[in-house]
């Protein structure tokens, strides 16, 4: 499905502690001047959504899932489960997400999208990154196709940068691919979105690290749902 040209365009605001992290992002999104990149606390932006790279089970344990946790209280981790119960049987695949009411005002929502199967795990070696930020972005579609407008403005992390052990501009690389691709297509379904990525990042492991790749979205992504 393409996407809508005629909807507001989506404020992105890319915000994180680790400084390589934000001059890797600057780097990657030199020629996208619409991304607001700065490096601080995604508790301090103020967005309709937010983005925590989580795990499959949706246990917010670690990294930026317990900043959010203890900022939002631990209301948060149980919607972010039955979300993922009800959607997923339990188990949110990487390349996959869960939009849920964050309870608070600011923000609305909580995006959670698994960089990992299981908490601590690395993932550097993987193209988890570019599959959770796709994935991220996809919800938004997904949200705003069901209440339109709802999210106008989303901040995300350096996804799987800490925990995940990926290198700084191997993950902006891969959330630029996400980012992008958000832009030039609206899946509906995440199988369709897994399977267009990994085919065409399947050999990324060999291309230099300031290489991006510009995912092309299916001519036509079958719906399953």
């Amino acid at each position: 499905m393409t996407v809508n040209r005629e909807q507001a365009p989506l404020r992105v605001v890319l915000t994180d502690v680790n400084a390589k992290v934000v001059e890797a992002w600057r780097a990657a999104f030199a020629d996208t001047p619409e991304i607001e990149i700065r490096k601080g606390s995604i508790l301090d932006e103020k967005v309709d959504a937010w983005v925590s790279p989580t795990n499959s089970r949706g246990l917010m344990n670690g990294g930026v899932d317990a900043v959010i946790k203890r900022h939002l209280g631990a209301g948060i981790q149980l919607r972010v489960q039955r979300a993922i119960r009800d959607g997923f049987a339990g188990r949110l695949p990487v390349g996959s997400a869960v939009c849920v009411p964050s309870g608070a005002v600011n923000p609305k929502f909580l995006i959670s999208t698994p960089t990992m199967e299981q908490s601590s795990q690395n993932v550097s070696e993987t193209l988890n990154v570019a599959l959770a930020c796709a994935a991220a972005f996809q919800a938004i579609h997904r949200q705003n196709r069901d209440a339109p407008g709802s999210i106008e403005s989303v901040a995300l992390v350096g996804m799987g940068a800490q925990t995940g052990r990926v290198p700084a501009r191997v993950c902006a690389n891969l959330m630029w691919t996400g980012y992008t691709l958000f832009n030039d297509h609206c899946f509906e379904d995440y199988d369709d979105l897994r399977h267009t990525i990994v085919a065409q990042l399947d050999d990324i492991e060999n291309a230099p690290a300031e290489q991006r790749v510009r995912i092309a979205p299916p001519k036509r992504a079958a719906s399953r749902r």
